[in-house]
């Protein structure tokens, strides 16, 4: 009897070992779709989760409009200049994630850019976009917020923020936004914690870091 419950109960550890490691796996595999966006576009910050610093700013009519007035929507944070050759030329993919994001009420395009004003730029982005741009254009002349608040010293740069105001994720230099694999990460942080892979300066890290790697 003594040697049939010994046998009984390591039946039971050996099935309950293959049953974790089941588990275990299909969590990978999950997480690994979840995280299919992200390890692709590289972020150069994701997952150290901050709030994103609340500002006002005029846009092209002259009317304040404050960051804060985005929260229960995912916002992608452009920070640009005319000067900068890499965003004007990033500029038409951004338009069309504003374009393809436009029928939604819980995602935007917000640019800020670091010009004089609406006379500045209106040329560029009518030669850039082929009209008038399809996202909302803020203005820091003085930096006070782009370079102040959020330390941009090289454009463009373009943050991610989820509907709480959490920032999620922080990319440094261009993006083809108007790739699918950008609007399934604004899906993916629209439900925080679905990716728990950390990035810094482009790298995965932290424990999940293996989802990425396994990817490449």
């Amino acid at each position: 009897m003594k040697l049939a419950k010994i046998l009984q109960l390591v039946f039971i550890a050996a099935a309950a070992f293959v049953v974790f490691g089941f588990v275990r796996a299909a969590q990978k595999d999950h997480r690994r779709t979840q995280c299919t966006a992200l390890c692709a576009l590289k972020p150069t910050y994701a997952n150290h989760n901050r709030t994103a610093p609340d500002f006002e700013l005029p846009d092209m009519t002259g009317r304040k409009v404050r960051l804060s007035s985005y929260r229960g929507k995912t916002v992608f944070l452009n920070f640009w200049t005319k000067t900068c050759a890499p965003c004007l030329e990033e500029m038409p993919a951004l338009a069309d994630l504003a374009r393809l994001s436009r029928g939604r009420k819980d995602f935007v395009v917000l640019t800020v850019s670091t010009d004089e004003g609406p006379d500045a730029v209106r040329d560029t982005l009518k030669v850039a976009l082929g009209g008038e741009p399809p996202f909302p254009v803020l203005f820091d002349p003085e930096s006070s917020v782009v370079a102040d608040v959020y330390g941009t010293k090289l454009f463009p740069e373009t943050w991610i923020i989820d509907p709480s105001g959490i920032i999620r994720a922080r990319f440094d230099g261009p993006r083809d936004w108007s790739d699918a694999l950008a609007v399934e990460i604004g899906e993916m942080i629209s439900r925080p914690g679905t990716c728990p892979v950390e990035f810094f300066k482009g790298t995965p890290s932290g424990p999940f870091a293996s989802i990425c790697e396994d990817d490449t």
